[in-house]
């Protein structure tokens, strides 16, 4: 095991596979020689050369058009997009090309590659540099979405991404990229996709986080425990393919739950979430479905405090549910 960074095991997955898997190669904008924008890639053109970890143009569109093509023809691709907010101009070639090759071939050709970005607010970015838009990509069949929160997960799911025979989008939530620290294992680590995790055991509510959320919901949970509120955490890790299991049996134990995330309020995964419990957990519910999020405005600037969910929301979100 290694204390690393939730960025410097973006780093070792990367390594790891190129040592790994000689189709693999890396590219976006500014990768290559600095190492990308927050240096997630750094080293890795010095270890593996220009062919393998390059520099592209600023163009989204031909970064993703290109990783499509490698990937038909056997290359293993990684594709960075500095921001996801940048991602836009890349939008069809992903969710009309990328998804859909599986299916428009009758499972003739695949399409393995990852289209890694951070995501999220938390470094006062202002609203192009801080967008949640992982919705977008949930709602297209034939991409998978996966967000990691703490660093063994994030080198352990980059890994699977990589080795996954469909298109992958990789979600890194910046805000914590130099804060969430911990125990990585060294070499080879997989954590399937699909599979979640449980953060926290309780016995009253279930609260579901992903991303930077899951460390805001951790320390709610310690505020709710002095209020005698016995709180269940759940990362899902992967958002398609969502491990409902996980979360219903959560939930039928707690009787509550507690969705939280960044992005905007409507129509939002977490809303999807919250739709998936109350349809297949009526049953056993003792008060709604609460969701703590982002609000329905272009994420700002000098009020992102105010905009994304915080350890006093969180527990309002929780109290609403007991005050039903």
């Amino acid at each position: 095991m290694t204390t690393m960074t939730l960025l410097e095991a973006v780093t070792d997955a990367l390594r790891t596979e190129m040592r790994n898997d000689d189709r693999v190669v890396v590219f976006g904008e500014d990768v290559g020689r600095k190492g990308g924008v927050f240096l997630a890639t750094q080293g890795l053109q010095d270890e593996f050369g220009a062919e393998r970890c390059f520099d592209t143009p600023l163009s989204e569109c031909g970064i993703v058009g290109t990783a499509i093509g490698m990937a038909l023809y056997g290359i293993r691709p990684v594709a960075e997009i500095q921001f996801l907010d940048f991602i836009y101009p890349a939008f069809d070639q992903i969710v009309s090309e990328a998804a859909k090759m599986r299916y428009r071939s009758g499972g003739e050709y695949t399409c393995p590659l990852v289209i890694r970005s951070p995501y999220g607010g938390g470094i006062r970015g202002g609203h192009y540099h801080s967008q949640s838009s992982e919705a977008y990509f949930c709602h297209t069949p034939g991409l998978k979405v996966v967000i990691p929160s703490t660093p063994a997960d994030t080198k352990g799911l980059l890994i699977a991404a990589i080795r996954d025979e469909d298109p992958v989008i990789f979600l890194e939530p910046k805000r914590i990229y130099r804060t969430a620290k911990g125990d990585v294992p060294e070499g080879e680590h997989v954590v399937p996709l699909g599979k979640g995790r449980v953060v926290r055991e309780g016995t009253d509510v279930t609260v579901v986080a992903y991303g930077a959320m899951v460390a805001i919901c951790e320390k709610a949970a310690d505020e709710a425990q002095k209020r005698g509120r016995s709180i269940e955490i759940i990362d899902p890790r992967t958002l398609v393919p969502l491990d409902e299991p996980l979360i219903l049996e959560s939930v039928k134990k707690t009787g509550r739950c507690v969705v939280v995330f960044e992005a905007p309020r409507t129509c939002s995964y977490g809303s999807e979430i919250a739709a998936i419990v109350a349809e297949k957990a009526i049953g056993h519910l003792e008060g709604p479905v609460v969701r703590v999020g982002g609000f329905d405005t272009p994420f700002p600037y000098s009020l992102e405090h105010l905009y994304m969910p915080d350890v006093r929301r969180v527990l309002l979100g929780i109290e609403k549910t007991f005050n039903w």
